[in-house]
């Protein structure tokens, strides 16, 4: 098929098929998958497909077990007689993994026949004598005794009793040469995940839900994915992302969401703030630029529009365009790295914006932890998913962030959000966004 696409004959070919043809064609599995669907090349034990809600996790499990069971060539030497179906309950590998929409009793194409399912004794059974058992991880005692050459575990991350029932069944992975087995899970953080994603032997491959679209309603996607997009929720459940907060890190992802907002309301001030990079370049950092405005006594996160590796005249224009984009009233820039070069710029670009040189006298963590205090006490509200500035914000611990990087995003942040709570300023307007 590569090679006839690369000659431009691939729509001539296709044309030239009989309708039967063109439909065994559109139901094969090898064909219609995506690469992260496929179980990848090399020596693993454990392959886990981490990805988001209704990116085809279930029918790339299915797919591969029924491979597995009838020895088809694209996927193992031969025929793998013992297979084990894990799901949270009974229920779950039943009305998921055997009976659901894509579970292995609904799986498409004329050139293979079901397997016979056997709800009585919990197997499925196909032509050539391969079975496929179900288990619960609820009942981990229940992996004792029997012996796999294979085995899919669906939705580990939420599995009651996941570390315990699947030790259990990495005992019974023993038949055959290869024994392996595939995990499919939206992550979270609980520990099996983060101990099959440390482990050597497991390939890990992602997904997310927008990379099955056109198996999906239209309305979810432009409903659900675009309401929950860049949230806590929406990269783990749709993205397929393992987020998970710092123990010691000064700010949460639970208080981050609880106080999330749509919109903002009539604000009093707003401002930009600056945190310039020392340099410029491919070794330097990020700039910071981050919009913030205040109403009462409450302040609003409008916007992050940091850059990397930006020249002084890139990010200057860019903080530029955000302040005349939100109508603000002052353009905060720390001064400590680039003194008064960072000013300087800013006035070339427009002389007649306001700037604020701010100093810092204090370290980051310093300053940073009198802002997450108005967090905790419910007096910031994001207005809007901010998933890069964020990550900071509850990476963001007494040694800086967790792989030493500098928090550029988060120390914009705290100078936006102390100019406007922390030191007092005059309201001179109202602002409508």
């Amino acid at each position: 098929m590569s090679a006839l696409s690369a000659a431009g004959r691939l729509t001539e070919f296709l044309a030239s098929l009989p309708p039967e043809a063109l439909a065994a064609l559109g139901a094969d599995w090898l064909h219609r998958a995506r690469p992260d669907q496929l179980p990848p090349e090399g020596d693993w034990t454990t392959r886990a497909m981490i990805g988001g809600r209704g990116c085809g996790k279930t029918r790339a499990g299915a797919e591969w077990v029924d491979a597995l069971a009838r020895g088809d060539p694209a996927f193992t030497a031969e025929p793998v007689g013992r297979i084990a179906l894990v799901g949270e309950t009974y229920h779950d590998v039943r009305d998921v993994m055997i009976e659901g929409e894509s579970g292995l009793l609904n799986l498409p194409g004329c050139h293979r026949a079901r397997p016979l399912w056997l709800p009585s004794r919990r197997r499925l059974v196909w032509g050539n004598g391969a079975v496929a058992q179900a288990f619960s991880a609820e009942e981990a005692d229940s992996l004792r005794g029997p012996q796999f050459g294979a085995a899919w575990c669906d939705e580990v991350a939420k599995w009651r009793m996941a570390e315990a029932a699947f030790d259990m069944l990495q005992f019974g992975l023993r038949l055959g040469t290869r024994p392996r087995s595939l995990v499919t899970t939206t992550p979270k953080p609980v520990p099996l995940i983060h101990r099959l994603l440390a482990d050597p032997r497991t390939v890990v491959t992602r997904a997310r839900t927008r990379d099955n679209a056109e198996n999906l309603a239209p309305d979810f996607l432009s409903a659900v994915v675009g309401r929950y997009a860049g949230t806590r929720l929406g990269r783990q459940e749709l993205d397929g992302e393992l987020i998970a907060d710092r123990p010691n890190a000064l700010w949460s992802r639970d208080v981050l969401e609880a106080q999330r907002m749509a919109g903002a309301p009539e604000l009093s001030r707003i401002v930009v703030a600056v945190d310039p990079p020392a340099g410029s370049g491919a070794r330097s950092d990020a700039c910071g630029i981050v919009a913030a405005g205040r109403k009462g006594e409450e302040a609003y996160v409008l916007a992050d529009a940091s850059l990397a590796r930006a020249t002084p005249r890139a990010w200057a224009e860019a903080a530029l365009a955000l302040y005349r984009r939100l109508d603000a009233d002052t353009l905060v820039v720390e001064v400590n790295q680039g003194g008064e070069m960072a000013t300087a710029v800013l006035n070339q670009c427009d002389p007649a914006v306001p700037v604020v040189p701010v100093r810092a006298s204090r370290g980051k963590y310093l300053r940073a932890e009198p802002v997450s205090l108005l967090y905790a006490r419910g007096l910031v509200h994001h207005v809007g998913a901010m998933p890069a500035l964020e990550d900071e914000m509850c990476d963001f611990g007494p040694g800086g962030l967790s792989n030493g990087a500098s928090p550029d995003r988060l120390d914009a942040l705290v100078w936006a959000l102390t100019h406007l709570l922390l030191v007092g300023s005059a309201e001179p307007r109202i602002r409508r966004l």
